[in-house]
Formats: structure tokens, C-alpha cells, sequence
């Protein structure tokens, strides 16, 4: 099959940039915004976690903007990305938010990217947050493939495990011990090399 008829989904958030939430935990010197998908695999229960810890401590979209702004995509993650969208087709998939990840886009030239929305008051509170659809990764990755596409997904967290395993291949990156501990059966890799070969014999 043509690479024209492949997309490759990719995770973003410890696949090309940083972990947002840890980068503003350490900022904001409040360590328990440092759990992630990786610690927490419900979604919904880590937001609410996170909003009602930002409201105790009065932050909101501006501080935590100001913090994305000094953060830069991981070493050899926007060449990566160039090499592999000269070959195939490639989507962000993540649970993150437009509100975060537009400046982070730029920085890697732009590639398309679905991704969640927050709610944020006039008072830049950030009140809730509103999912594309459930299963965000999962359920695109299956549109996807009923459009007439076939996935290979690549991600690090229990969130990316729905879109990995639909795939017609599916890699963890950079994941933890403990995730790859549990699923033998998808190839872990650590470089954006390894990962780039994986990809292209799977085309």
C-alpha cells in the first residue's frame, strides 16, 4: 500500500516536547502538578485534580503560558518530525490543549495537531475543559482508518496505549519502565532514529 494512503499519530507531550504539567510544577514550585498520564490513567480525574489544585493556589492560563512560552521541543524532535512528514502523512494526537500547544506548533513548524480545549473565564481562571471526543486517541485513530487510512500510532503514556494497540503498528516511545513492563508485545524505543526506521518499514 501506497504511503499515501498511512497517517502516523504521535503523541506529543514526552514524545517531541516536554511534559507541560512537570515543566509548570517545577516553575510554580508546586510539586503535585507533577503527576501525569503516565501516574494517572483516567483523564477526567487528573483535570479535576489539576484545575482544583491551580484554583487554591490563584493560577491560571497566563501563568502557566508564560511557562510554555521558555519551553522548547526535545533535542532532534522537530528534525524528526520534517523527515518524517517528507514521507508520510503525520497528525498530533494528544489530550493537551489549543491553549497550550499553539506556541509549542510553531516551534515545530506547524504540523496539524487535534487536541482538547480548555475553559478559561474573562478572569483567565481556567474553570474547565471541554474533549474533542471520548478516548480522544482512540476514537481518531479508529475515523481515521473508517476513511479509508491506515495508522501507526507512536506515544508514552497509558492514554496512547488505545491508539497503539488499533494501529496496523504501534510503538512506545520514551515510556516508562513500568509500561513497558506490562506491554512486552509493543517495541519500545528510546531515539528518534529508531523510531523514524520503525516507521518507515512499517509503511
Amino acid at each position: 500500500m501506497s504511503n499515501q494512503m498511512n497517517i502516523v499519530c504521535l503523541d506529543l507531550e514526552g514524545v517531541l516536547v516536554p511534559e507541560i504539567w512537570i515543566a509548570f510544577a517545577q516553575e510554580a514550585k508546586i510539586p503535585e502538578l507533577k503527576k501525569t498520564t503516565r501516574d494517572e490513567p483516567d483523564y477526567d480525574k487528573l483535570m479535576k485534580y489539576r484545575l482544583a489544585i491551580l484554583k487554591e493556589h490563584g493560577l491560571g492560563l497566563k501563568e502557566i503560558e508564560e511557562t510554555i512560552s521558555k519551553i522548547d521541543p526535545m533535542p532532534g524532535a522537530k528534525e524528526f518530525l520534517d523527515e518524517l512528514r517528507s514521507i508520510t502523512q503525520v497528525i498530533i494526537l494528544s489530550d493537551t490543549f489549543y491553549q497550550f500547544a499553539t506556541p509549542l506548533m510553531k516551534k515545530l513548524g506547524w504540523p496539524t495537531i487535534f487536541c482538547n480545549t480548555l475553559e478559561v473565564a474573562d478572569s483567565g481562571e481556567i474553570t474547565g475543559y471541554k474533549l474533542r471526543v471520548e478516548k480522544t486517541k482512540y476514537t481518531t485513530v479508529r475515523a481515521l482508518q473508517s476513511i479509508g487510512f491506515e495508522t501507526i500510532a507512536s506515544g508514552d503514556s497509558h492514554n496512547d496505549l488505545g491508539m497503539i494497540e488499533a494501529s496496523k503498528a504501534g510503538f512506545l516511545f520514551k515510556s516508562t519502565d513500568e509500561i513497558k513492563a506490562k506491554h512486552p508485545e509493543i517495541k519500545a524505543y528510546e531515539t528518534y532514529d529508531e523510531l523514524l526506521e520503525a516507521i518507515k518499514k512499517a509503511l
